[in-house]
C-alpha cells in the first residue's frame, strides 16, 4: 500500500477527554458515562448528562464532507422530522445551528432513541416500512442537494476499481482476475441503468440496512443519514430483498405495496436492483482500503487484505455478474 493511499483526516486527536470537553463546550454537563458506539466512519458516543438524560454526540471524520454537505443533510433531517417522517434530527443550539465545532473537530448532538431491528420476514412489518421509506421519498424528491455527491457508476464502481488497483491492495497474481471481473461489471451496471430512459435521482438515505432502521410500537423510524445521497429510489428499497428469487419477488411486492401509497415508482428501476447490489460491493472493499490506515479499520475488519478475502471477493462479484444477467424482478402493483 502506498503512502497516498492514506485517508484524508484522523481521529488521532479524538480521545474520552476531548469528547466530554466537545460536549460541555456547549453549556451541556456531563456525568462522566461515555460509551463509544460501533461506527467507523465518524465516531459515535452515548452520553450521559447530569440531569439523567441521555445523548449521542457524532464527530464527523475530518475533511470527509464539507461543511456545507453536512449542514445539507442536517437541513434534509430537519425537514423530514417536521412532516412527521420519523427519523433521529440533529439537535440544533441555541442560535439555531446544528454542526458544531470544537478544535479541529466537527459534531453534532442526537437524541438517544431505542428500538428493536426490523424483522424483513414479517409482512406488514415490510408493507409498513415501505410506506416510511415512501414518506421519505416525497420530500427527498422536492429538490436535489447541490452539495453531496451522486451515486452512480464512476463514484461507486470506477473510482472503487481504480483506487485498489492504484493503491497495491489486491494480491498481484489476483489483479488480472480482478481487473477483468470490475470492467466487465462496470459495463453491465452501465446497460442496467440505460435500461431507465427516465430515471430521476432524489435526496435518498442511502444506507437503508438494518442496523439503521429502528422499530417500536409506533412503528419504524431511521438513524444514521450520513451517507445521504442522490440516488435512485431503488437505492433505499433492495437491502430489504434477500434469499432466492421467489422470495425477494414476495418482499419487493409488498415493500412496493406500501411504498407507492406515496410517490409512484417507475418500474423500469427494478433493473437496478442487481446493479446497485454490485456496486455496493465494489465500494464496500474500496470503503475499507480508503480507511486502511485508520487504526479503528484493521482492528474491525481483521479478515480483509488477506488472499482469502479478495478470492472471495472475486467470487462475489462472478455471482453478482450472473444475477444482472437474469431479467428483473416481477412486480404487480395492486388495483
Amino acid at each position: 500500500m502506498t503512502e497516498s493511499a492514506k485517508p484524508a483526516g484522523s481521529y488521532q486527536d479524538l480521545g474520552p477527554e476531548q469528547v466530554l470537553a466537545a460536549v460541555e463546550s456547549q453549556g451541556l454537563h456531563c456525568d462522566g458515562r461515555l460509551l463509544e458506539m460501533n461506527s467507523f466512519e465518524n465516531r459515535v458516543y452515548q452520553l450521559g448528562l447530569d440531569d439523567g438524560n441521555t445523548l449521542i454526540a457524532k464527530f464527523y471524520r475530518p475533511d470527509r464532507w464539507s461543511a456545507e454537505a453536512i449542514l445539507e443533510e442536517h437541513a434534509f433531517s430537519l425537514d423530514l422530522a417536521s412532516r412527521e417522517v420519523d427519523l433521529v434530527p440533529p439537535i440544533a443550539d441555541n442560535s439555531g445551528n446544528t454542526l458544531r465545532y470544537f478544535g479541529e473537530f466537527r459534531f453534532a448532538l442526537f437524541e438517544r432513541r431505542g428500538g428493536r431491528a426490523p424483522d424483513f420476514e414479517d409482512a406488514e412489518q415490510l408493507r409498513q416500512l415501505g410506506r416510511f421509506i415512501g414518506r421519505l421519498h416525497a420530500v427527498g424528491g422536492e429538490q436535489p442537494y447541490r452539495h453531496r455527491p451522486i451515486l452512480d457508476v464512476t463514484t461507486f464502481g470506477t473510482d472503487c476499481m481504480r483506487f485498489l488497483l492504484e493503491h497495491e491492495f489486491i494480491p498481484t497474481d489476483l489483479i488480472p482476475a480482478y481487473q477483468s471481473l470490475a470492467e466487465d461489471l462496470i459495463q453491465r451496471v452501465t446497460w442496467c441503468y440505460q435500461r431507465c430512459p427516465d430515471l430521476r435521482l432524489i435526496r435518498t438515505h442511502g444506507d437503508c440496512h438494518r442496523g439503521n432502521i429502528l422499530c417500536t410500537e409506533e412503528g419504524p423510524h431511521m438513524v444514521d443519514l450520513d451517507d445521504s445521497r442522490m440516488a435512485p429510489a431503488t437505492q433505499d428499497l433492495w437491502m430489504f430483498l434477500s434469499g432466492e428469487r421467489e422470495e425477494r419477488e414476495r418482499s419487493l411486492n409488498t415493500l412496493l405495496e406500501g411504498y407507492t401509497v406515496f410517490p409512484d415508482f417507475d418500474p423500469a428501476e427494478l433493473n437496478l436492483i442487481e446493479a446497485l447490489r454490485t456496486l455496493r460491493l465494489m465500494h464496500y472493499f474500496a470503503w475499507i482500503a480508503r480507511r486502511w490506515t485508520d487504526p479503528a479499520f484493521p482492528r474491525a475488519f481483521p479478515w480483509f487484505n488477506t488472499p482469502r478475502s479478495w478470492e472471495q471477493h472475486i467470487l462475489d462479484l462472478r455471482e453478482q455478474a450472473a444475477l444482472m444477467d437474469e431479467p428483473p424482478l416481477n412486480w404487480q402493483p395492486m388495483g
